[in-house]
């Protein structure tokens, strides 16, 4: 089962400005999942992309790139986490200014499961993403620790890539 793998790693960033909050993961809109692009971009009803706010996995889908080490480990977790099931997106306040879209079109969130685990919090820390955290976000700190922690248990990615 795979939301069996998750752990309750769930806790808030205390002392967060107004403008890096996110709405509640309650207040977030339920949406299906019905493709994985790639470990960080999926693809929700009816065609809708999303790209999972602060999280980098390795690529699978780049035109120019080569599967990148762990990338089909990240696609596949990512899959078996989400892929047709009903999901709650949330949106990062720090993004209202870009109408919560990337340079691509696609829409920036965090993904909620059904049991409240946060998918972008959960790839980092299991080993399958970088903290991607060239833009600021809410979870920015968290995420970065997440990943320093995941490198030093050599979890997931940090174990099986060299580093670069």
């Amino acid at each position: 089962m795979p939301g069996a793998c998750f752990a309750a790693a769930r806790s808030a960033t205390v002392g967060t400005p107004a403008q890096f909050e996110e709405s509640s993961p309650q207040a977030g809109e339920l949406k299906r999942v019905v493709r994985v692009v790639d470990g960080d971009t999926i693809v929700v009803s009816p065609n809708e992309k999303v790209r999972l706010i602060g999280v980098d996995t390795p690529e699978t889908v780049h035109p120019k790139k080569a599967v990148a080490c762990f990338g089909k480990e990240a696609k596949q977790f990512t899959r078996d986490a989400v892929e047709g099931k009903t999901i709650r997106l949330v949106l990062d306040k720090v993004n209202t200014k870009r109408r919560h879209r990337d340079r691509y079109g696609r829409t920036l969130a965090y993904a909620y499961l059904a049991d409240g685990t946060m998918l972008n919090r959960e790839l980092i820390r299991q080993g399958y993403a970088h903290a991607y955290t060239r833009f600021q976000f809410r979870h920015l700190v968290e995420f970065r620790e997440l990943e320093r922690a995941a490198r030093v248990e050599a979890v997931g990615l940090w174990a099986s890539c060299p580093l670069k």
